[in-house]
């Protein structure tokens, strides 16, 4: 039987396959920046490092256009991933993408992770970095707009909106933040809430009342998402009339919440309200040896930088988790 696991490596790639025969070091789940910052420091320490994801690049690989990432006035996120990816490659990590951990176990300070393939590996020590998702509306149109007008971040593709019309869906805190920052940018700005009241922390609505560049619809629904090359209107269903409507928009934000990509930890690791995973100062988990580092932690703000520094952090913490052992 082969044990090891097929991967296509460029010629200029050093990386390795995964091993189930290894007793790793290090096993790093998920390929954002965290992920891919933390597989930098695990190398660099010269501990037998391993990092295996799904999707390289995460939301980043969503994400059109970034001008808030040091040392870049401007870049695309698939563009930051191939940088992200080559780094990371130039080490000898045995490197796996497209593929899913679907488990995680403990036996004897031996963390033992399954993978969709229904083959395993063993670490002395695992981050998990597999981020979050996006709460998606699930509507027509938004797939094909991605990037080209449906945005889930405002502080990221806000500024590209500058003196347009845009839509933000969702009135709970994540929606009335974003309509709040957009306010401040783009010309006018329609609140779309389902239910018949705003979710939002009344702090948050009272300054949503200082401006006058917005409006709410409340009891509405996005039905579909329309465009030529970019969003020019959204379909909005009233909830009280089932009467649908044409909504003229430049752009349509998203902002109904993220989902952590920690469903397979739920029983051994401890997860807050939102099913992200608690750790401390040093990335740390209630589990020894386990750490977690990037959006998929109750760590708040969810930004590229913040999630590379917290990768950068979780992989200092489990090399000296793995000396000390």
């Amino acid at each position: 039987m082969d044990l090891s696991f097929n991967l296509n490596l460029s010629a200029d790639s050093k990386a390795k396959e995964l091993d189930e025969k290894e007793l790793y070091d290090v096993v790093i789940i998920g390929g954002g920046p965290a992920a891919m910052t933390a597989a930098v420091y695990c190398m660099r320490k010269g501990v037998k490092t391993a990092l295996v994801t799904k999707n390289i690049g995460g939301q980043v690989s969503d994400t059109k256009s970034i001008e808030n990432y040091m040392g870049y006035n401007y870049i695309e996120g698939e563009e930051l991933v191939k940088k992200f990816e080559e780094q990371v490659k130039q080490f000898e990590i045995a490197f796996k993408d497209g593929i899913l951990v679907t488990g995680l176990k403990i036996e004897n300070d031996i963390k033992i992770i399954s993978l969709d393939n229904g083959q395993s590996i063993k670490t002395k020590s695992v981050i998990v970095s597999a981020g979050n998702r996006w709460r998606e509306l699930n509507v027509p149109g938004e797939k094909e707009f991605r990037g080209r007008g449906v945005s889930y971040c405002s502080t990221c593709d806000g500024p590209f909106f500058k003196n347009l019309n845009v839509v933000v869906v969702g009135g709970g805190n994540s929606g009335v933040e974003a309509a709040l920052d957009l306010i401040k940018i783009a010309k006018h700005v329609t609140i779309v809430e389902f239910t018949d009241s705003l979710k939002a922390d009344k702090i948050l609505i009272d300054k949503l009342k200082e401006h006058e560049n917005h409006k709410i619809l409340l009891s509405s629904a996005i039905k579909e998402i329309k465009g030529d090359e970019y969003v020019t209107s959204v379909m909005i269903e009233d909830q009280n009339t089932k009467e649908t409507y044409e909504y003229k928009t430049d752009g349509v934000f998203v902002e109904i919440g993220l989902i952590p990509n920690s469903n397979f930890l739920k029983d051994i690791i401890k997860l807050n309200n939102f099913n992200e995973i608690i750790i401390d100062e040093k990335c740390e988990t209630n589990v020894p040896g386990v750490f977690a580092a990037g959006d998929i932690t109750s760590v708040p703000f969810k930004q590229i930088i913040i999630a590379s520094g917290e990768g950068a952090k979780a992989a200092m913490a489990a090399c000296e988790y793995v000396m000390k052992k």
